[in-house]
């Protein structure tokens, strides 16, 4: 499966801007959400190729949306790697049983994060 439509999803703008230039330098197409319910929406909507998905967030938690999206038939074919700085392996273990593909931990390392994207493409 090729990637080249990325959703971002982060509360903070800091984290979305990073993230979205990282990407658009190694020439993916970025959309973003700021929460767990926009996410949902965007990908129902846009259909990306993959969600880079935080998980402490106002409103719905990125652990709560990548369940929801994982379990609905329009957007369950789409990978989910969870970003967050949520490091324990308890945390970990939990994102991947909602429906995450991969885990990274904050801050990020682009290096690592394209490494991961790779891997799902």
């Amino acid at each position: 499966m090729a990637i080249s439509t990325i959703l971002v999803v982060d509360d903070s703008a800091t984290e979305r801007h990073f993230l979205g230039e990282l990407l658009r330098k190694h020439g993916y197409q970025v959309i973003t959400a700021e929460d767990g319910d926009g996410a949902i929406a965007k990908a129902k909507a846009e259909r990306p190729d993959l969600i880079v998905m935080d998980v402490v967030m106002p409103g719905l938690n990125g652990f709560q949306a990548t369940r929801a999206l994982a379990r609905d038939e329009d957007t369950k074919a789409i990978p989910v790697i969870m970003c967050t700085t949520k490091s324990q392996e308890t945390d970990k273990v939990w994102g991947m049983r909602q429906g995450a593909r991969d885990y990274i931990v904050k801050p990020v390392k682009g290096e690592e994060l394209l490494q991961k994207i790779s891997a799902l493409a």
